[in-house]
Protein backbone atom coordinates (compact mmCIF):
# COMPACT_ATOMS: atom_id res chain seq x y z
CA UNK A 1 0.00 0.00 0.00
CA UNK A 2 1.22 3.46 -0.86
CA UNK A 3 1.83 6.07 1.85
CA UNK A 4 -0.05 8.94 0.98
CA UNK A 5 1.90 12.18 1.97
CA UNK A 6 0.51 15.87 2.19
CA UNK A 7 2.73 17.47 -1.03
CA UNK A 8 2.29 14.42 -3.08
CA UNK A 9 2.14 14.73 -6.65
CA UNK A 10 -1.79 15.54 -6.74
CA UNK A 11 -1.17 17.84 -4.42
CA UNK A 12 1.40 19.58 -6.45
CA UNK A 13 -0.07 19.17 -9.84
CA UNK A 14 -3.57 20.87 -8.03
CA UNK A 15 -1.15 23.68 -7.30
CA UNK A 16 0.24 24.36 -10.52
CA UNK A 17 -2.76 24.31 -11.89
CA UNK A 18 -4.55 26.83 -9.83
CA UNK A 19 -1.71 28.72 -10.20
CA UNK A 20 -1.85 28.83 -13.76
CA UNK A 21 -5.51 29.52 -14.06
CA UNK A 22 -5.10 32.59 -11.89
CA UNK A 23 -4.08 34.26 -14.97
CA UNK A 24 -6.15 32.61 -18.00
CA UNK A 25 -10.05 33.19 -17.77
CA UNK A 26 -10.56 29.73 -16.04
CA UNK A 27 -11.48 30.26 -12.07
CA UNK A 28 -9.10 29.82 -9.49
CA UNK A 29 -9.28 28.77 -6.24
CA UNK A 30 -6.47 31.51 -5.64
CA UNK A 31 -7.12 35.08 -6.15
CA UNK A 32 -5.18 37.01 -8.51
CA UNK A 33 -5.10 40.22 -6.47
CA UNK A 34 -4.30 38.82 -3.06
CA UNK A 35 -1.59 36.63 -4.39
CA UNK A 36 0.21 39.84 -6.35
CA UNK A 37 -0.27 42.21 -3.08
CA UNK A 38 0.86 39.35 -0.92
CA UNK A 39 3.95 38.85 -3.17
CA UNK A 40 4.76 42.26 -3.13
CA UNK A 41 3.82 42.77 0.56
CA UNK A 42 6.80 40.09 1.26
CA UNK A 43 8.91 42.10 -1.10
CA UNK A 44 8.29 45.13 0.76
CA UNK A 45 8.79 43.42 4.12
CA UNK A 46 12.52 41.99 2.94
CA UNK A 47 13.31 45.48 1.97
CA UNK A 48 12.65 47.16 4.99
CA UNK A 49 14.03 44.35 6.71
CA UNK A 50 17.24 44.49 4.95
CA UNK A 51 17.87 48.04 5.48
CA UNK A 52 17.13 48.23 8.76
CA UNK A 53 19.76 45.05 9.36
CA UNK A 54 22.09 46.67 7.51
CA UNK A 55 21.67 50.53 8.86
CA UNK A 56 21.10 49.43 12.48
CA UNK A 57 24.16 50.46 14.36
CA UNK A 58 23.85 54.26 12.56
CA UNK A 59 20.14 55.10 12.70
CA UNK A 60 18.90 57.42 15.47
CA UNK A 61 16.11 56.92 17.38
CA UNK A 62 14.20 59.34 15.18
CA UNK A 63 14.69 57.39 12.60
CA UNK A 64 13.84 54.48 13.71
CA UNK A 65 10.44 55.31 15.15
CA UNK A 66 9.84 56.54 11.19
CA UNK A 67 11.16 52.58 10.09
CA UNK A 68 8.39 51.26 13.15
CA UNK A 69 5.48 53.92 11.79
CA UNK A 70 5.91 52.83 8.10
CA UNK A 71 5.58 49.24 9.32
CA UNK A 72 2.83 49.85 10.97
CA UNK A 73 1.39 51.62 7.80
CA UNK A 74 1.84 49.17 5.53
CA UNK A 75 0.77 46.47 8.00
CA UNK A 76 -2.63 48.59 9.10
CA UNK A 77 -2.80 49.26 5.27
CA UNK A 78 -2.85 45.13 4.55
CA UNK A 79 -5.64 44.55 7.54
CA UNK A 80 -7.72 47.50 5.65
CA UNK A 81 -7.61 45.88 2.21
CA UNK A 82 -8.33 42.39 3.30
CA UNK A 83 -11.40 43.59 5.71
CA UNK A 84 -12.99 46.02 3.12
CA UNK A 85 -12.82 42.99 0.79
CA UNK A 86 -14.64 41.18 3.23
CA UNK A 87 -17.84 43.13 4.03
CA UNK A 88 -18.04 43.92 -0.03
CA UNK A 89 -18.25 40.06 -0.59
CA UNK A 90 -20.51 39.50 2.46
CA UNK A 91 -22.82 42.46 1.44
CA UNK A 92 -23.02 40.92 -2.39
CA UNK A 93 -23.61 37.59 -0.58
CA UNK A 94 -26.67 39.47 1.63
CA UNK A 95 -28.28 42.28 -0.64
CA UNK A 96 -30.37 44.28 1.04
CA UNK A 97 -33.71 44.50 0.28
Amino acid sequence: MKKKYFFGWENIKWFVIQLINIYSSKSSFFSKKRIESGVAFVIAQWGMVHFLSTHLDVLTMGELILWASAEFAVSGYMINQIQKEKKENQSEDNPVL
